[in-house]
């Protein structure tokens, strides 16, 4: 039986290091029981290893972690135990059905008899794989694999699942539906763990931390995050021509940070409202043709790069 406790993860300078290279340095933060926590960062940000110390698959360099009052290196069988574990990649047999699958993964932990016939209705019907109990893994579309996948990992009842980029090259409709997924089993009492590289994902999340180079940038909920960690306003800006918009802005050389994000162009700097007249200026001496300029509530996309770009300066 996992030890109860307020937080279902804890994590104090979690570093883990591969010769010279550091890949996870110094994490520290907190998942609480219940809801969804998300870990958001780009590939290569120290996410899946952070999540393979977490489940006892590595051993961390320094730090100390537990998982569900467990000790990730003195107890990592009891946290496997209890946990259910999603990894980038589908992972399933290709040649087994759905439910060959799902008996094969209950049994391996553990789960047999009426209670496995049990799970297996259930995790069928969460997932929604009713009718295609019998189709092979191989011929399931992206999205039904995913769902397969999910169904394994919920099948011996976990008190946790971790999911690792559960929707990476998902279309769209399928990314949506494996989320109302998710919010099932947190209000029903599972806590979450999803890493992503999604802003969209990461809003939907209660908690977030946001990872780049190994190491946390900014931790919170999503408001708290773009209220209280955004260092500066966000002015976007709507004009013709953005590429050549964005080198003007550039050239002007008073912003912490111009960046375009879609046809729009966001453009960062503590008090950023009293620029305008100059970009303005800019703009109609290029020939640059202005439709809108507001001041907007940042995104955390914004709040990720700036976070970023902050820490670079400190270490620079």
């Amino acid at each position: 039986m996992a030890i109860e406790g307020e937080y279902a993860v804890e994590m104090v300078d979690l570093t883990k290091k591969f010769g010279d290279f550091t890949a996870v340095r110094d994490v520290t933060l907190n998942v609480r029981r219940g809801g969804i926590f998300g870990f958001l960062g780009p590939n290569g940000a120290g996410k899946t290893t952070t999540i393979r110390m977490l489940l006892g698959l590595l051993g961390p360099t320094s730090g100390r972690a537990s998982v569900l009052g467990y000790d990730i290196v003195r107890q990592s069988e009891k946290i496997r135990e209890s946990v259910g574990y999603m990894s980038q990649r589908f992972s399933l047999y290709p040649d087994l059905t759905v439910g060959e699958s799902l008996d094969f993964y209950g049994r391996t932990y553990g789960v047999r008899g009426k209670r496995l016939r049990e799970r297996k209705r259930f995790a069928v019907q969460m997932v929604g794989l009713e009718g295609r109990e019998r189709v092979l893994a191989r011929n399931l579309s992206g999205g039904w694999k995913q769902r397969l996948a999910l169904g394994v990992a919920i099948l011996h009842e976990p008190e946790m699942l971790f999911l690792d980029e559960p929707t990476a090259g998902v279309d769209p409709l399928s990314r949506r539906a494996f989320w109302e997924l998710l919010y099932r089993l947190a209000q029903e009492g599972t806590t979450v763990l999803v890493t992503t590289h999604y802003m969209d994902e990461a809003e939907h999340c209660q908690d977030l931390a946001l990872i780049h180079d190994g190491q946390i940038v900014v931790q919170g909920t999503p408001d708290e995050i773009k209220v209280k960690k955004m260092p500066g306003q966000v002015l976007e800006i709507d004009c013709a021509q953005p590429s050549m918009a964005l080198g003007i802005l550039r050239t002007i050389d008073l912003f912490d940070e111009v960046a375009l994000y879609g046809a729009l162009i966001h453009v960062v700097a503590e008090g950023v409202g009293a620029f305008r007249t100059q970009i303005e200026r800019a703009f109609r001496e290029a020939g640059v043709e202005i439709r809108s300029m507001e001041i907007i509530a940042p995104s955390l996309e914004d709040v990720f790069i700036a976070n970023v770009r902050n820490k670079s300066e400190l270490r620079g």
